[in-house]
């Protein structure tokens, strides 16, 4: 089949290594416009841009759906991998085989937006990759291919998203063999449906009157991005790896206690967290060992 691949993160990229020696053509690849990053906020391609280049695969950044109108006239499907732009019906409709999606979840659980993170912090213990029929709906369309991947209790959402997007050439490769067989997709269960609301900054500021155990969650669910993070003296202060402590002198929430080289964080039903690393603003993440040497930490000193 002749594919165009709708993409703009870099969870997109071992789907299109595929298509490239895969027995489909890649004939166009679509992402977002270049956007402003950095300090300087100098305009900067997507990854899936810069990768359509090197492989000098024709490449459309369109400002609105409607200039795709003529674009997509010659493929024969599209697949969709964090775009991040819905599509109308009239866009999704005008290729043969129409627009699948790689969605980072179980359908119907977490359809929306930030899928990974919000299962991460519910607490799952199980997630998934789903192809599925773009409809009119959000991630509501009826569903080819479904794949489980269990939840690391430790790891964070960059790792999931990064072993879930390893997983996407073999659905992907499933879902084109069910539509070349003309094997209709089934429908999605209207049971377990949830919705994976985006991230915020606002909603990654930690709250440490609530459970180690849930300040944990957070911090795994909110790495790389957003970062889940605190203030220390007035600062904000990223905390990018933590874990629940095992046991500790009674602390108050948010209050420090530096025991043995280790950073202890007070928080709910007199739990604790233990940071192991973390980003103070302007700098590079580092350890706590390292910005307890720098930053002259005092125990009884609060975060916030």
């Amino acid at each position: 089949m002749r594919v165009g691949v709708a993409a703009t993160p870099s969870v997109a990229l071992p789907t299109l290594d595929w298509l490239i020696s895969s027995e489909h053509e890649l004939a166009l690849v679509i992402t977002q416009p270049d956007r402003p990053a950095g300090r300087g906020r100098n305009l900067r391609e997507s990854v899936v841009g810069t990768w359509a280049q090197s492989h000098d695969i024709s490449l459309v950044k369109p400002e609105s759906a409607e200039f795709l109108v003529d674009t997509l006239a010659d493929v024969e499907i599209v697949v969709t991998i964090g775009y991040g732009v819905i599509l109308p019906t009239s866009i999704i409709s005008i290729p043969k085989c129409g627009f699948i999606n790689l969605h980072f979840s179980l359908l119907p659980a977490w359809r929306g937006a930030a899928p990974v993170p919000r299962a991460i912090l519910q607490g799952d213990t199980v997630s998934g990759v789903t192809v599925f029929q773009l409809d009119a709906g959000v991630d509501t369309g009826p569903i080819y291919v479904a794949r489980e991947l269990k939840i690391d209790p430790m790891e964070n959402a960059g790792q999931l998203l990064e072993r879930m997007a390893a997983v996407g050439p073999a659905v992907i490769s499933a879902a084109f063999d069910k539509i070349l067989h003309n094997i209709a997709p089934l429908p999605q269960s209207e049971v377990g449906v949830s919705y994976a609301a985006k991230i915020h900054k606002a909603d990654a500021r930690i709250d440490w009157s609530c459970s180690a155990g849930l300040i944990d969650r957070q911090v795994r669910a909110f790495t790389p991005s957003p970062g889940a993070w605190t203030t220390w003296r007035g600062n904000s202060l990223k905390v990018t790896k933590a874990h629940m402590a095992n046991s500790v002198a009674l602390l108050k929430p948010g209050e420090v206690l530096i025991r043995d080289g280790l950073l202890l964080v007070g928080c709910g039903s007199r739990e604790a967290i233990e940071v192991e690393r973390l980003t103070p603003t302007g700098k590079k993440e580092m350890t706590v060992n390292d910005w307890l040497h720098g930053a002259r930490v005092v125990s009884g000193e609060c975060l916030v």
